[in-house]
């Protein structure tokens, strides 16, 4: 039987965000970015969508004078992840 995949985390760029984020304590906005090789405000729009459900914590800040963004997963989104994987097996 199949389980329902979380439309939230079955998009590509969201899921690219997720996995990287599963692995990480931390990342900023500028490794998301080259990492998945997104458009600023394509990414920005995506880690709102996560941050909304609960699935990452945005932080803003500033590194000297620069504006810095880091991202976290929370525990809830580390088990949205956790579920999508274990739906995506199904699958197969």
């Amino acid at each position: 039987m199949f389980k329902e995949l979380d439309p939230l985390l079955h998009s590509q760029l969201r899921l690219a965000i997720m996995s990287l984020l599963i692995s990480l304590a931390q990342a900023d906005f500028v490794f998301l970015k080259e990492k998945t090789n997104s458009t600023s405000g394509n990414l920005s729009v995506q880690l709102d969508k996560l941050s909304e459900a609960g699935y990452i914590k945005i932080e803003k800040g500033y590194k000297g004078k620069k504006p810095r963004t880091t991202c976290q997963i929370t525990p809830l989104g580390r088990k949205a992840f956790e579920n999508y994987l274990e739906a995506l097996k199904t699958y197969f």
